[in-house]
């Protein structure tokens, strides 16, 4: 028996969210757009997802108004939207809650601040500035837990080096 994807029965915020970023593979799809994937064929490469799973979650992601197609030299390019951009702080706090299972000193993914080169804390804040800067801010790098490179299509060899945050491939 298949699983519902909605909480009709259910009053709650989170349920709502929960039927637009909930499915499997979905949040995954969402991480890669911040750092910067926004071909198919590269969400399909980087996330080994088939063809028909990864239609259906743009799809929905799209009906749902968090990404939205772009035309991009005869391409499609799937971009986030400002609902999209919104949903930075929940992914950034699940990346450092799956950090922190591991080993919470060595974490996979460093974030700073673009602006004055300060790491984010766990709560995104920077502690230098006192603000909480949007993804858009936002540098990626490295971090100490980030295991030998294992792939080495040219989206994972640039993520093995700093960048911004939603820099197109």
């Amino acid at each position: 028996m298949a699983l519902g994807t909605d909480y009709d029965t259910q009053d709650c915020s989170l349920a709502r969210a929960l039927e637009i970023v909930g499915e499997r593979w979905t949040m995954l799809i969402l991480r890669e757009c911040f750092f910067g994937v926004r071909r198919f064929t590269d969400f399909q490469q980087r996330l080994d997802i088939s063809k028909a799973v990864l239609t259906q979650r743009l799809s929905a992601l799209i009906d749902a108004g968090v990404l939205e197609r772009a035309p991009r030299g005869g391409r499609t390019d799937y971009v986030l939207t400002a609902a999209g951009l919104d949903l930075w702080p929940a992914l950034h706090a699940l990346i450092r809650w799956g950090d922190g299972r591991s080993d919470p000193t060595r974490r996979r993914r460093i974030f700073s601040h673009s602006a004055c080169g300060t790491d984010i804390d766990e709560f995104g804040r920077c502690p230098q500035c006192a603000g909480v800067p949007g993804a858009p801010e936002l540098l990626v790098r490295p971090g100490p837990g980030l295991g030998a490179a294992t792939r080495t299509d040219p989206i994972s060899m640039a993520l093995r080096s700093e960048r911004p945050l939603l820099t197109p491939f």
